[in-house]
């Protein structure tokens, strides 16, 4: 039998999902369903809702069930929600079916200790079926793979420290309120300085990862949140107001990722409203001999996402069933050749 484009369906029509049905449909991948509740985007072509010059054939549906059931896709693609506890029942939906799932759930991204009995249930239910389950997106090559692929270039490594970011007027009322935005530093260090319940924040679960890619292992994480103050009066469109200088305009979520090696993962997630000239971080050093650093300027944090996940899918298929974790998988590569599967003997794009 000859090779096939591999078919794929879109679970979630957001903002993301417009970049990655392009990039998607530009490596030569075919989309077969398309996944939303918006009532805005139900019935859109799905290549016109992602500016495609032309219509893909598939309109968007909210009917989860029979899409899955009558799509026959190879993959599914989550672009859904940031908790494994919130992506479950579209997982699962998928991986009961034998369709593989990748998604940018952040969560995903090692899921074992955060939502350990989650991600076991999926793991069973992939293995049973032969679907794979893996969380990937910037974190994928930005937050794990390119701090360890520095260090192979050292001869001592003593200490990681990591900084990223992203602008909270992008993500909600709620979560503007949740960095404390427009806070005293002493209302902050009152509420969310010590907080009742520790909500792992992304990159908890990304330096697991790259702590399991170094082959380290944790001893303890320590979580701690410190305010970012305005140095300057700063507009919030979200808030609806300015932001005086000296009170909090986000939150730098600190992870300190201790290890029995004594190498120490620290990365700063810092959520704040971005002034003029702000954008995305990205920056990363690594201690001892010699000292590296790296700085990725102002990074498109959707777009790498969106390109990440669509050229992560080949190593996705070729894995084992199963639970899998972006460190366990063969190196992402960029796709010269088309998301195609040769049905005689596995997949052939490119890999």
């Amino acid at each position: 039998m000859g090779a096939r484009p591999i078919r794929y369906v879109q679970f979630g029509c957001g903002k993301m999902a417009k970049y990655t049905i392009r990039y998607a449909h530009e490596h030569g991948a075919q989309l077969v369903g398309a996944i939303d509740v918006n009532p805005e985007v139900i019935g859109m072509d799905a290549g016109t809702f992602a500016g495609l010059p032309v219509e893909l054939g598939v309109k968007i549906s909210d009917d989860a069930e029979k899409v899955l059931d009558e799509a026959a896709p190879d993959i599914a693609i989550l672009e859904l929600f940031s908790l494994m506890s919130d992506i479950e029942p579209m997982a699962q939906a998928c991986a009961e079916r034998g369709i593989s799932v990748i998604t940018t759930c952040e969560e995903a991204t090692f899921p074992w200790t955060t939502s350990a009995q989650i991600t076991n249930r999926l793991d069973a239910i992939g293995q049973e079926t032969g679907a794979t389950i893996v969380g990937a997106g910037m974190e994928d090559i930005f937050w794990i793979h390119l701090p360890a692929l520095m260090a192979a270039g050292m001869d001592k490594l003593e200490r990681i420290e990591g900084a990223v970011s992203y602008n909270v007027e992008d993500y909600g009322l709620a979560l503007a309120k949740a960095h404390g935005v427009g806070l005293t530093e002493e209302e902050f260090e009152q509420t969310l300085a010590h907080p009742d319940e520790i909500v792992p924040s992304y990159v908890w679960n990304s330096n697991q990862a790259l702590a399991q890619k170094l082959g380290l292992t944790i001893s303890e994480i320590i979580q701690e949140n410190v305010p970012f103050l305005a140095e300057k009066d700063t507009y919030s469109e979200t808030m609806g107001e300015t932001i005086k200088a000296g009170l909090v305009l986000g939150m730098n979520t600190r992870v300190t990722t201790k290890t029995y090696e004594g190498i120490d993962i620290v990365t700063s997630q810092i959520g704040k409203v971005y002034g003029e000239g702000d954008g995305d971080l990205c920056d990363w050093k690594l201690v001892g001999e010699p000292t590296t650093t790296v700085h990725v300027d102002k990074p498109a944090t959707v777009e790498h996402t969106c390109a990440t996940i669509v050229n992560r899918i080949p190593t996705v298929l070729m894995s084992p069933a199963g639970y899998h974790t972006v460190d366990e998988l063969e190196p992402i590569e960029y796709l010269t050749e088309p998301l195609v599967i040769d049905e005689g003997d596995g997949c052939s794009c490119g890999c």
